[in-house]
């Protein structure tokens, strides 16, 4: 019997991004290599150490039919295309809670990952929820990862310790699903559960496009000759509109200028060289999963993620730069992340907080308390719009811990 050869699918772009969260070590970046075949720890401290570092990209597609069931591989002509989706591997890691809060800006849903070996919570499981909370990610699964280390009793514990964290919570009402990434189980009942819950949000394609870089890279070898080198790529989500190839596009707040000792920020110009989406070329880039903009910028001006925070639109219609807020602040009653049970003291006058908004992180100086509000000059500016949230983040010991949101009064 000859084997039917199996067609291959049409190219489409990714359609929303989700989410991979969860404490150091739960198994994120091996379940985004169970679904995309991909392994997104690349960069060499993340091979050392053995952790995510930066943010990490994996597309993958859904697929389902009678006999082989959801799929994120085409098993036979049957299998019928789902959905394309992005994965953003979020670093776990306390000490890279920044990093976490800017890829949580492009996230549409998350995978909140537990390891069933380990008592839950754990300090960052508890702090990443906390920030999808914030921020307003609200469409979450909870997977019980490393169900093959534990026995079915201690799987059942730890499934009553989950539950007892999420009561109250934005993800109270999650499905819980039992998986192992490292032996391909319950795979199938994820997927599914994805399709299920985690749906495309409706997206504006009529507004000026908005685009939030979320990584910046040189991708050339080193030893590349001049005339073969490539110029910047920019990485991460849009949000709105539509970006197309040979556009000038602007950058906002852009690059740090000094001038006879005065520091100032001034936006960056280019032409869209190429539009990738979902691995491809593509004439046209629509709001959805994670892309890539290549341009002809001096690759030594963005590499090492320099533009990470910027946003990125048609000339003269991004958002104001600020270099001082006025934010309204919403404290929490306990420091997140921390593993005494800390409660949150209200913010002094001079003291230095960490700013998350979209995907910059940035710091700021407090100089003026008004009841609720607070007055902060900002180290580094940021683009935004007046509606965005901002999350707020307090440096106890060695860390920077959560400690509320705020929003943008002027």
């Amino acid at each position: 019997m000859v084997k039917k050869k199996i067609e291959e699918e049409k190219f489409v772009q990714p359609e929303l991004n989700i989410g991979m969260i969860g404490h150091v070590d739960h198994g994120k970046t091996s379940l985004v290599e169970r679904l995309s075949g991909k392994w997104t720890d690349t960069h060499s401290e993340e091979v050392k150490r053995g952790i995510t570092i930066r943010l990490g990209y994996a597309d993958f597609s859904t697929y389902n039919c009678k006999e082989h069931g959801y799929n994120a591989k085409k098993q036979c002509n049957e299998c019928k295309f789902q959905r394309k989706i992005s994965l953003i591997d979020a670093p776990g890691h306390e000490t890279l809670m920044a990093t976490m809060l800017s890829g949580a800006s492009i996230m549409d849903g998350a995978l909140l990952l537990i390891a069933a070996n380990e008592k839950c919570p754990q300090p960052q499981t508890k702090e990443h929820l906390t920030a999808l909370e914030i921020i307003g990610v609200k469409q979450i699964i909870i997977v019980q990862n490393k169900i093959d280390l534990v026995t079915k009793e201690e799987a059942l514990a730890n499934y009553k310790q989950i539950k007892e964290f999420v009561k109250g919570t934005i993800a109270e009402n999650a499905l819980i699903i039992p998986i192992s990434a490292q032996h391909n189980v319950n795979i199938d009942t994820l997927i599914k559960t994805i399709e299920d819950i985690i749906k495309t949000p409706k997206r504006d394609e009529i507004k000026d496009p908005l685009f939030f870089i979320a990584r910046s890279f040189d991708i050339n070898k080193p030893g590349t000759d001049i005339e073969d080198l490539k110029g910047g790529v920019l990485g991460g989500a849009l949000k709105q509109g539509i970006l197309k190839l040979n556009q000038e596009i602007e950058m906002r707040p852009g690059l740090e200028k000094e001038f006879q000792g005065r520091v100032t920020w001034e936006p960056i110009f280019a032409v869209i060289e190429n539009l990738m989406s979902g691995g491809e070329s593509v004439k046209e880039l629509h709001p959805g999963g994670s892309a890539g903009i290549l341009t002809k910028l001096d690759p030594r001006l963005i590499k090492a993620d320099s533009l990470t925070g910027n946003l990125v639109g048609l000339k003269g219609k991004l958002p104001n730069v600020f270099n001082e807020f006025m934010l309204k602040q919403h404290l929490l009653k306990r420091v997140v992340g921390a593993k005494d049970e800390l409660v949150v003291e209200p913010i002094k006058k001079g003291e230095i907080l960490m700013l998350n908004v979209n995907s910059a992180a940035t710091v700021g100086t407090v100089v003026e308390l008004k009841k609720d509000l607070i007055h902060v000059k900002l180290k580094v500016p940021v683009c935004c719009n007046l509606t965005d949230r901002i999350t707020i983040s307090r440096r106890i010991g060695t860390r920077w811990r959560l400690i509320g949101y705020a929003e943008i009064i002027k």
